[in-house]
């Protein structure tokens, strides 16, 4: 296994290790906690050296994501390296059925795709469903809406970005995660965000779990690269809503 320069991961560098944990856990452990059988991460001696500190490692990190993505036997022939991430991300949405252009930038494909996971969700829950969703990341004056304004609404706030696009992004992101890896995200440490995650104990929670155990995923590369990738576009939003809150209380 061996790291390819990738414009994609190399934001990975900025990233604090608490960030990157849920992401390693992924690509190492299997949905019932056991280590996976084709996962590399765990045998690097420079992992072995500094985990947990995962930012000291990131390249592996990103290394494996790469080769998850890509044919054993091609990637044994290009020396241990695997694939771009935009080719992962790619096949994923094919696999998903993302509606995407592949001239796109990575972070619209990766936009692209959590708003297709977000809009199954929201085709699942009902208008109650909805309006608890909505107040629990302050979307006000929904009391006289339809279920499909609800969804439009959602949809707006997604793409606008900013705090409540970040905080819907790990709603749906957590919920999915916890269907196909068997564990959501870690948010120790942020009480606003923790208060957001707590209405997935209940009836919206189930609805977007209900929207992922059908899907199949048996293939064993896409057990890995789905949840990884939707990792990956989750790290990105939570990097560029950092990044944009420091510029703006730097300003």
């Amino acid at each position: 296994m061996a790291y390819r320069e990738d414009a994609d991961l190399v934001f990975f560098s900025k990233l604090d290790s608490d960030s990157l944990n849920d992401l390693v856990y992924c690509l190492t452990h299997d949905k019932d906690g056991s280590v996976r059988f084709t996962e590399e991460l765990t045998y690097n001696e420079t992992y072995k050296n500094h985990y947990p500190d995962h930012k000291k490692y990131w390249e592996l990190i990103a290394a494996e994501i790469q080769c998850f993505g890509a044919n054993t036997f091609a990637t044994l022939l290009r020396g241990g390296k695997g694939v771009p991430y935009k080719e992962i991300l790619i096949d994923v949405c094919d696999k998903m059925k993302v509606n995407y252009s592949k001239e796109s930038s990575t972070e619209k494909i990766e936009n692209n795709l959590l708003m297709k996971i977000l809009t199954d969700a929201l085709e699942k829950m009902s208008p109650e469903e909805l309006k608890e969703l909505a107040e629990s990341i302050g979307v006000s004056n929904i009391n006289l809406m339809t279920a499909e304004s609800l969804v439009g609404i959602f949809q707006a706030v997604f793409r606008a970005g900013g705090f409540k696009s970040y905080q819907l992004t790990l709603i749906i992101v957590n919920a999915v995660l916890k269907a196909i890896i068997g564990r959501g995200l870690s948010l120790a440490g942020n009480a606003t965000l923790m208060r957001t995650m707590s209405i997935l104990t209940g009836p919206i929670g189930w609805a977007i779990t209900g929207a992922w155990t059908a899907v199949d995923i048996a293939s064993p590369a896409y057990r890995v690269t789905i949840p990884a990738v939707i990792q990956v576009a989750a790290l990105r939003q939570k990097h560029l809503y950092e990044k944009q809150a420091a510029d703006v209380n730097f300003s």
